[in-house]
């Protein structure tokens, strides 16, 4: 998976746009981070993954699954690009869109019978 992937699945949910996050490329929803690529290991920073969840998701799969000394104590799993695919990755995107998006587009999003 590349950038542009993940660029084509973030437009897939309503309002998102590319900018930017720290001077690397991101996903945001009305200036709300989504998600942004961290060019250094080619992954990307998932905000908002439990800390019990990153922990089963490193364990099960340590090739895709990782995080930095920086990132400890924080709901952040990093999920690198050479091993993620697509349907692995929109449920991160659509969990977190779902969190900030604005209230009523994720209702009139859900209602139009998006992804459920």
């Amino acid at each position: 998976m590349t950038w542009d992937d993940v660029v084509a699945l973030g437009r897939e949910l309503p309002e998102v746009e590319v900018s930017t996050s720290y001077g690397t490329p991101a996903l945001k929803v009305r200036g709300k981070l989504l998600t942004r690529l961290r060019p250094e290991d080619d992954s990307l920073v998932l905000p908002e993954v439990p800390a019990e969840e990153c922990e089963m998701l490193i364990d099960a799969d340590p090739d895709t699954f990782h995080t930095t000394p920086h990132y400890d104590g924080y709901a952040i799993v990093l999920a690198r690009l050479g091993t993620l695919d697509a349907a692995r990755l929109m449920p991160f995107l659509e969990r977190r869109w779902r969190a900030i998006a604005p209230k009523r587009l994720a209702a009139s999003f859900v209602a139009r019978g998006a992804r459920g």
